[in-house]
């Protein structure tokens, strides 16, 4: 009988995943339509549609039928196997962080993010701050509401950074950020009095069309599967996956600006392969995805710069840019493009930041999250405190609204607390590739060969037996233990730093 009641346990499971997979196509869909080709009268329609799909996931998840199967479940842990073990765990604690959420503040939270995403494109488009401020003061407002639902006891902060990593929250990233910190500030200032090395073999203009050829053909030669592959075009890059075989990527091309397509297709690709990468038998279950953002970030800005802006890969990535472009770069060397694209020079735009400066950015977010949910900051505050920020952590100053806290549209999408996970992602990679070159080293096939020949195989199948295949199947600290063999440590992100830019710039 127990046998019995656990197997109709799990065929109900298996049944309503299935239609909240149903319902994440139509979702992720209607994303993708809305950051790449709607209309902008479109929104209020494609506002109710969205909240009206959330809700009816939130009645699956968190509905009767499903609480009764997960006791079965409970009931016959110790024999179950990792697969329904994993689910129980992921089912159980998303159901939990659900329904403590009223449906009143679910919905309107959604309609508050479609109003503001459009505010914030009008915003930025615009360069006027006052146009979004009180859609994000709506927001926050929304997120405070959230977190006290869902841990009343907790620092709000505290409670949305762990939607977003779990296990993280202020305490941790204040020691995390204090670490990379003091090594950025001072490794900076040493750069910063170095001679610097020229962009001229990348400067001017690039054919937007060329460009976008171009972009197709970076994803496929990192890796991306053509045959599970959309792209588009948008104005914040970005990528999504529905399973295992459906990806999407969506980036943005400035004429002046080619490294910013290369390098944005080289993250977002890093995002789309796990996606795919991720075991098919967890496809349409709660399995299927990353298992966090800061794991995701992992990947993407793996590809981006431990793969994209190394020395090593310089020679295939320029082979690749100039079949686009042979007018253009006739005569520049692998090396010219290395020390072009990582010119460390304090920037404004945190997703065209050079490589050493970039974590400072994400640290100027952190503190203005930290202001908005304390409530020390309200909207109307945010472009003064962004400009001090941008002084103090990177001496440059911020000129308007475009260039400065509408640059991002993660507020606009309620995404609070996600921004720590783009500098914690970085460490994460460090770390993999610390234990991925011993690795590869021992097996008799060095990283930088690898990455020299263009072929990058050996990468994406030592990501893809210890990241990607898992999902959601393991929490993102034990993926790191489980692959490098030791607990998270930043110190790797920081002498991986300290070295590559100490060479780089002779000090």
């Amino acid at each position: 009988m127990a046998s019995r009641d656990l197997e109709q346990a799990l065929s109900s499971i298996d049944a309503m995943e299935a239609r909240r997979y149903a319902l994440r196509y139509a979702l992720v869909s209607a994303e993708w339509l809305a950051e790449t080709a709607d209309p902008e009268k479109a929104a209020p329609g494609r506002g109710e549609a969205v909240a009206g799909l959330e809700e009816m996931d939130r009645e699956v998840l968190c509905g009767a039928e499903m609480g009764a199967a997960l006791d079965v479940l409970e009931a016959h842990r110790e024999g179950l196997g990792l697969k329904d073990a994993a689910r129980l765990r992921v089912l159980g604690r998303d159901r939990s962080e659900q329904t403590r959420i009223p449906n009143e503040l679910a919905g309107a939270m959604s309609r508050a993010v479609n109003d503001a995403t459009m505010a914030w494109r009008r915003a930025k488009r615009d360069n006027d701050w006052g146009v979004f401020a009180p859609h994000l003061d709506a927001v926050v407002a929304l997120c405070r509401r959230q977190a006290a639902c869902l841990d009343p006891g907790r620092d709000p902060y505290d409670v949305l950074l762990d939607l977003y990593e779990p296990g993280c929250d202020q305490a941790f990233y204040d020691r995390f950020f204090e670490r990379v910190r003091a090594c950025v500030v001072p490794l900076a200032e040493r750069v910063a009095a170095a001679p610097q090395p020229s962009r001229a073999c990348v400067a001017g203009a690039f054919d937007p069309d060329r460009q976008w050829a171009l972009a197709r053909d970076l994803a496929l030669f990192e890796g991306v599967d053509p045959e599970k592959l959309v792209m588009g075009r948008t104005e914040h890059p970005f990528s999504d996956g529905i399973d295992s075989g459906h990806v999407f990527i969506a980036t943005h091309i400035y004429e002046d600006d080619v490294l910013s397509n290369v390098f944005s297709v080289l993250h977002e690709g890093g995002h789309a392969m796990y996606e795919a990468g991720v075991d098919p038998e967890f496809d349409r279950t709660c399995l299927a995805g990353g298992t966090s953002m800061g794991m995701h970030e992992a990947q993407s800005r793996f590809f981006e710069n431990y793969v994209g802006r190394s020395r090593a890969f310089a020679g295939p990535l320029l082979a690749a840019m100039a079949s686009h472009f042979p007018e253009k770069l006739e005569g520049v060397t692998a090396g010219d493009l290395y020390r072009a694209e990582n010119r460390v020079e304090p920037s404004l735009v945190r997703t065209e930041a050079d490589e050493l400066t970039y974590p400072l950015h994400v640290m100027v977010r952190y503190e203005v999250e930290k202001g908005l949910l304390s409530g020390e900051l309200a909207a109307a505050d945010v472009p003064a405190a962004w400009g001090r920020l941008y002084r103090e952590y990177l001496g440059v100053e911020v000129p308007d609204d475009r260039r400065g806290a509408l640059q991002d549209i993660h507020w606009s999408q309620a995404s609070i607390g996600y921004f720590p996970t783009y500098a914690l992602g970085g460490a994460y990679g460090a770390q993999l590739l610390h234990a991925m070159t011993a690795d590869l080293a021992a097996g008799g096939t060095p990283f930088d060969d690898v990455l020299a020949s263009g072929d990058l195989v050996p990468v994406r199948a030592w990501l893809g037996d210890r990241v990607w295949r898992w999902g959601r199947s393991k929490e993102p600290r034990r993926i790191v233990e489980e692959a490098c063999g030791e607990e998270f440590d930043p110190d790797y992100y920081c002498d991986y730093l300290e070295r590559k830019f100490g060479e780089l710039y002779g000090l």
